[in-house]
């Protein structure tokens, strides 16, 4: 039975369904489908994602195409407690509560894999985290799951490396669909809303330090100067580096950059990228932002034993105070900006994020009797199906290739 903060809060959560669901054409033409066909019929899905509105309308097209789904969010922050009791309202067993202490969120994630499920999908690897440890025993019925982000892709290449994989994934943020668009302008939007409307400050003018120029960082980095900011990238793989030149963009280590920034801003998906060695060389009132999946990439538990006081100075900023006088502001505690202080990406983008997700669950399904405990690649069809679906529901068209263009570019005989 679902886990909510407030059931009264249901009617506000739907509208903000509602409105998230009409600027996302791709999936309902999914919804349209699965509702007649059920590929999910007599099945159970367990869900980890961001517990928001968009999140909302992927698992209730899942319903519709005959599912049994458990959904929970994957970051105690960015849960909406209306878009939750919403949810639960409209038939899906949801367990979420905003800002729940770590053992807490713990505890939904297995709520969620009592059930039993036949298909995960994750995001962070949560879910496959706790099936390979203390829920093995409810991965017995597992045909197979989606993960979502890169962070999350990174740990399950290491699992697929070690022969640790419970059960056949997906790497669906490796889809086209999802990270041209969904990394680069849906973070590249969404982490300067959040931070435009937790802070109320410009960005124009400001010097910004973007960590990481994966498409994450890329989008970050295009939006900021796009708002007339100068824009510093510091990063560790030398073509991305690269690349940031040729965009004109300035590149150098952080221990430089630290000097300079008034906004830093890290999605590397790597641990400790700012530490207390950048800390005590940054500006009065600089800003430290995380879009990264985990809580990890700010050493925000070494600022605090550095610091002298620590306070909230506004909603999602904490102020913490060093030695010699300087004041450091971190954004929703280091964990993701635009969720845990924003609204997430955009509807129009997770549309096509979500359209993956879903005909990659149908995909797992179809195939499951000849997939092995690998990580795979999302088929080119499912992409091109999402991409031309957009289009169209954009009115717009593309050419096609004729016959003989197609045999040429197929060919070597000129």
């Amino acid at each position: 039975m679902s886990i909510v903060a407030d059931r009264s809060l249901a009617g506000e959560g739907i509208r903000k369904i509602a409105w998230a669901r009409s600027f996302m054409p791709v999936l309902s033409g999914i919804e349209a489908r699965f509702e007649r066909e059920k590929p999910f019929a007599g099945l159970r899905v367990a869900v980890s994602v961001h517990l928001e509105a968009k999140t909302a309308n992927l698992g209730y097209v899942l319903t519709k195409g005959g599912a049994e789904v458990y959904l929970t969010g994957s970051n105690p922050l960015s849960t909406q407690d209306d878009v939750a009791a919403g949810l639960a309202q409209l038939g899906v067993e949801t367990f979420g509560i905003h800002g729940i202490p770590g053992e807490e969120y713990e505890r939904f994630l297995i709520s969620v894999l009592a059930c039993h499920p036949h298909l995960i999908i994750d995001d962070g690897g949560d879910l496959i985290e706790l099936l390979d440890g203390k829920c093995k025993e409810y991965a017995d019925c597992l045909m197979g799951g989606c993960e979502e982000t890169t962070t999350g892709i990174l740990r399950l290449r290491a699992r697929e490396r070690a022969g640790a994989l419970p059960c056949p994934m997906l790497a669906v943020n490796d889809a086209k669909s999802k990270h041209y668009y969904d990394n680069k302008y849906g973070t590249g939007q969404s982490v300067w809303d959040a931070f435009m409307h937790t802070t109320n400050l410009l960005v124009a003018g400001k010097t910004i330090v973007v960590a990481g120029y994966g498409w994450c960082g890329r989008g970050v980095a295009l939006r900021a100067k796009g708002m007339g900011a100068r824009v510093v990238i510091t990063e560790t793989d030398p073509f991305k580096a690269l690349d940031a030149v040729m965009e004109g963009f300035e590149v150098m280590p952080m221990d430089r950059a630290a000097y300079l920034g008034d906004v830093f801003i890290t999605v590397t998906g790597c641990r400790d990228v700012i530490n207390e060695t950048h800390f005590k060389h940054m500006k009065d009132n600089a800003f430290l932002a995380n879009a990264g999946h985990f809580d990890v990439e700010i050493n925000v538990a070494g600022l605090r034993r550095m610091a002298v006081s620590a306070k909230t100075r506004r909603d999602n900023i904490e102020g913490f105070t060093l030695p010699d006088g300087q004041t450091l502001n971190v954004i929703a505690e280091g964990r993701l900006i635009n969720l845990a202080a924003g609204n997430g990406h955009p509807a129009e983008i997770m549309d096509m994020s979500f359209a993956v997700q879903a005909l990659a669950a149908e995909w797992i399904v179809n195939h499951q009797e000849k997939l092995e405990r690998r990580l795979y690649k999302v088929p080119g069809s499912i992409d091109d199906e999402i991409a031309k679906e957009k289009l169209r529901a954009m009115g717009l068209e593309i050419d096609t290739p004729t016959a003989e263009q197609k045999a040429y570019l197929e060919g070597w005989q000129v």
